[in-house]
């Protein structure tokens, strides 16, 4: 039987301290020996289990490229590495590169197979609260209605910045930094960026509750699809697995999410979902 071509894959939100996504991970091989697998954060809130998860996959895919989400940077009670901030984000990234998984601190690898060749950029870039909530103007307000409706990210809890003073000064200087990356790479061969939270606001027009979307991203990236060479983005954060396009360039968002979502829409046929060529 013929070996399936291979394919540049990406699921996001794997929350593997829930049981039933855990086994849902247990179970997750590629569809060919070849396939690179993006892992676009929120793997679990504690550095065993992401360490787990990711060794898991990594056993299995040619390639694995991880970006953290919001859930591995949390220095939450019942995780033994109680580091915060950069030294956390920095522990995990230790944590990667001794399992062979790509992290934002690496070369950005260039896939050649299907669809390819691609540079793939994965990006840490966090929020600065520019998403503002409806009838806002200022962080402060935004921040003020948000705890007024109840509607609070459990970021406020236990995402600490440090050093930096705020989790926006750590977003802008995580941008600054990732702008510079992105513009030292010629522009022949094009890159499909990959970011925890949507590179811009059009997303989150979608959520529930609209005053989630000041922990979803920043106003500083609304551009880059458009201005650098872009094949496609990949996010997760929302939990709302869908693909859109914006400016010509598509948009895929590959969240697992809770148990009770994704039981509720149900899973799909593919968890990791193909990047390229899926689209004419």
């Amino acid at each position: 039987m013929p070996v399936p071509p291979a394919s540049l894959v990406a699921v996001s939100d794997l929350h593997v301290g829930y049981p039933e996504n855990r086994k849902i991970v247990e179970n997750l091989v590629p569809n060919s020996p070849g396939d690179w697998l993006i892992v676009c954060g929120d793997v679990a809130e504690t550095v065993e289990d992401v360490e787990w998860a990711l060794s898991v996959l990594r056993n299995r895919f040619d390639t694995v490229i991880w970006v953290p989400g919001n859930h591995e940077l949390w220095t939450h009670p019942r995780d033994a590495v109680q580091l915060r901030g950069v030294p956390r984000y920095q522990h995990l990234v230790e944590t990667c590169q001794a399992l062979g998984v790509l992290t934002p601190e690496d070369e950005f690898p260039v896939w050649r197979g299907t669809g390819g060749p691609v540079r793939i950029a994965p990006l840490f870039l966090l929020y600065d609260y520019t998403f503002r909530a409806p009838g806002t103007d200022t962080k402060e307000a935004s921040l003020a209605y948000a705890h007024e409706t109840g509607v609070v990210c459990t970021d406020e809890h236990f995402l600490h910045p440090d050093p930096y003073p705020t989790r926006d000064a750590w977003c802008r200087a995580r941008v600054a930094e990732a702008q510079r990356r992105l513009d030292a790479y010629d522009s022949d061969i094009p890159f499909v960026l990959v970011n925890h939270w949507p590179l811009v606001r059009e997303p989150t027009a979608v959520l529930h509750y609209p005053e989630f979307a000041q922990w979803c991203g920043t106003e500083l990236t609304a551009d880059w699809h458009t201005r650098y060479r872009t094949a496609a983005v990949v996010y997760g954060h929302l939990h709302i697995p869908r693909s859109t396009v914006y400016a010509g360039v598509p948009f895929e968002e590959v969240s697992l999410g809770y148990p009770r979502e994704w039981r509720r829409r149900g899973l799909p046929d593919t968890l990791a979902r193909p990047i390229l060529g899926q689209r004419k």
